[in-house]
């Protein structure tokens, strides 16, 4: 594991972006193809809420693995999806999206702490959103709160996945090393973060404000809006695979398609 310098974190944004240049309509497809499949996911009661989280960690490495087919200037497609699915470390990444769901649900839970249980009645539906909801709690402060308590699970589980996967860690071991990989290189996700909030949520609210300035229509505002938080996003997900294999090497042996 490498110990990076803060200016790596900018590093992996820019590469980001050059991995979605190489293919940026078939990264999109992707992308969409992913959402689709979540929002047909959805629909199934009871199990609709909990699958899309547990399977985060089997369609992460569709677009991990599709960085490596940019890489190799092999044409990427929506059957990529299947990846995890096919790999023999499906098991264990099922067990990892299970872990995921558990530290969500710890970490919303601990905000009763501060707001006496409005963040999780919010979230699990039994109370819905207005004005008045969050001016009589401490609501942003229990968000703000929850997303601490998750912070050294999601260290964790950012590399967890990739190394289950690549390297055919234990679920236990490949959370242990992406722990110390991330802690070690805490400047560089620091640089990383700062300038996903930067591009990822200033850029288009910046955009959005000119063009509603500009013309005063809401449908203008849309048809600038979505395109480009698309691809932000796509671009957001093709930045993962670098934050990688900058520390822990590129995959010798991708699994194949």
């Amino acid at each position: 594991m490498e110990k990076l310098p803060a200016r790596t974190g900018w590093l992996w944004v820019k590469e980001g972006f050059a991995l979605f240049r190489k293919q940026p309509f078939e990264m999109s497809t992707l992308f969409l193809s992913y959402m689709f499949l979540m929002l047909a996911i959805g629909i199934v009661p009871l199990l609709g809420q909990i699958l899309p989280l547990v399977l985060v960690p089997v369609f992460s490495m569709a677009f991990m693995q599709a960085c490596v087919q940019i890489e190799q200037d092999k044409k990427v497609f929506p059957n990529l999806l299947l990846t995890g699915f096919q790999s023999p470390a499906l098991r264990s990444l099922l067990l990892l999206g299970v872990l995921y769901l558990l530290a969500a649900v710890i970490a919303i839970a601990a905000s009763a702490l501060v707001d006496g249980g409005v963040l999780w009645d919010l979230m699990s539906g039994q109370k819905e959103l207005d004005e008045q909801t969050v001016r009589q709690s401490n609501l942003t402060l229990a968000m703000i709160f929850s997303a601490a308590v998750y912070t050294p699970a999601a260290m964790g589980f950012w590399y967890a996945a990739p190394l289950i996967m690549w390297q055919n860690m234990s679920v236990g071991k490949a959370m242990f090393y992406s722990f110390f990989a991330v802690q070690r290189s805490g400047k560089a996700f620091l640089t990383y973060g700062l300038a996903w909030i930067l591009i990822g949520v200033l850029l288009p609210a910046i955009a959005s404000s000119i063009i509603a300035m500009l013309f005063a229509r809401a449908a203008a505002v849309m048809v600038v809006l979505l395109p480009l938080t698309l691809m932000l996003t796509v671009v957001m997900y093709c930045s993962f695979y670098p934050t990688y294999t900058h520390i822990f090497g590129r995959p010798q042996q991708p699994p194949a398609a």
